[in-house]
């Protein structure tokens, strides 16, 4: 029986998800660490960055062969504030409150008018 293929369509949407989760972890990670020396965790975060590096720079060439460079940014920016707001709750325990849900809302506006223009 044949492996199932993921659509060229959802590639991008997989790899740019999982390079998220890395990329917050790097920047956001360190944060529930803070008595750790500032050099120490950007020696870590560097080096969780690079595995984010090497799922987003895939997603971005395979994705361009069906998104324009400007979907596939707006795309990374709303996934990247959802796995942000997941990882603020669950990880940071920083609630999301009302206001960051009406910025993200609004921000979800746009990607909206970014993709209605698509044929």
């Amino acid at each position: 029986m044949p492996l199932p293929t993921i659509s060229a369509r959802m590639l991008p949407i997989a790899f740019l998800s999982l390079s998220n989760v890395f990329m917050t972890f790097a920047w956001y990670g360190h944060l529930r660490f803070k008595q750790q020396p500032l050099a120490v965790v950007i020696v870590v975060s560097w080096l969780i960055a690079f595995f984010e590096y090497c799922l987003a720079v895939p997603a971005n060439r395979y994705g361009s062969a069906v998104y324009s460079a400007a979907e596939l940014k707006t795309m990374q920016e709303v996934i990247t504030l959802s796995v942000f707001a997941i990882f603020s709750v669950l990880y940071l325990k920083e609630p999301v409150g009302p206001n960051q849900l009406i910025g993200f809302a609004f921000i979800a506006l746009g990607a909206f008018f970014v993709f209605s223009g698509r044929a």
